[in-house]
C-alpha cells in the first residue's frame, strides 16, 4: 500500500491552537506538521532547519522522545486515517461477500468527540449524567423540580438532540430551563383562567 497523501485537518482546532502565534510561527508550525506527516517523526535538525532557532511556542507543540519530535494530534490523525484506509481496502477485497463488510469496517475516522485539538486540550466523549448529578446541577441553577422530567425525556431519546448525540448535558439543561419556564408559565396562565 502506498503512503496516504492526506490526513484530516481540523481548521477550527488549528486556529484555536495557534491564536497566540505570529504568522511566521504559524507558517513554520504547519510546515513541521506536514513534514511529520511525510516522515513520521522529526529530528532536532528538522525542527531547527524550519524554525532557524529554538522557538518555545513551536517546540511546545511537539513531544520529544528518543525517536525524535512529533505532534501527538498529527500522529493520532495519521493512525486514524491509516486504519480507515485499510478497512476500506479490506472491504473492497471482500466485495464478493458483502456480509463480511461489517467485520472489516473500522469506524469512520471523523469522530470529533474523540479528538484532541492541536493545543493538546482534551475534548471528552459524552457521558450521560446520573440522576443525582443532574439534580445537583439543576438545583444550583434553580431548576430543582424538573430533573426527573429532563432525565426521563433524554433517556427515552437515547441522549440525542434531534439526530445528533448530545455533547454537553449541562448546556442542554440551560437550554431546557427557558423552554421549561415558558411551558410552566403558560400552564399556570391556563390554570388560572
Amino acid at each position: 500500500m502506498s503512503k496516504d497523501p492526506a490526513v484530516l485537518f481540523y481548521t477550527s482546532d488549528f486556529l484555536t491552537g495557534t491564536t497566540l502565534m505570529t504568522n511566521e510561527q504559524v507558517g513554520k508550525y504547519i510546515r513541521l506538521l506536514c513534514i511529520q506527516h511525510q516522515k513520521g517523526v522529526l529530528s532536532e535538525k528538522d525542527m531547527l532547519k524550519i524554525c532557524e532557532t529554538y522557538d518555545e511556542d513551536i517546540f511546545d507543540k511537539f513531544e520529544k522522545t528518543e525517536e525524535g519530535y512529533f505532534n501527538k494530534r498529527m500522529r493520532e490523525e495519521f493512525e486514524k486515517r491509516k486504519k480507515y484506509s485499510e478497512s476500506r481496502a479490506n472491504n473492497r477485497k471482500k466485495k464478493e461477500d458483502m456480509n463480511n463488510i461489517c467485520k472489516t469496517y473500522d469506524e469512520h475516522m471523523e469522530n470529533e468527540n474523540e479528538n484532541e485539538d492541536v493545543n493538546n486540550k482534551k475534548t471528552t466523549r459524552f457521558t450521560k449524567p446520573t440522576l443525582d448529578e443532574l439534580r445537583d446541577y439543576m438545583d444550583s441553577i434553580g431548576m430543582n423540580d424538573v430533573s426527573n422530567k429532563f432525565f426521563d425525556f433524554y433517556e427515552s431519546k437515547g441522549w440525542m438532540i434531534g439526530k445528533n448525540k448530545m455533547k454537553d448535558w449541562k448546556s442542554a439543561v440551560r437550554t431546557w430551563k427557558p423552554n421549561n419556564l415558558k411551558v410552566s408559565t403558560n400552564q399556570h396562565k391556563l390554570a388560572t383562567l
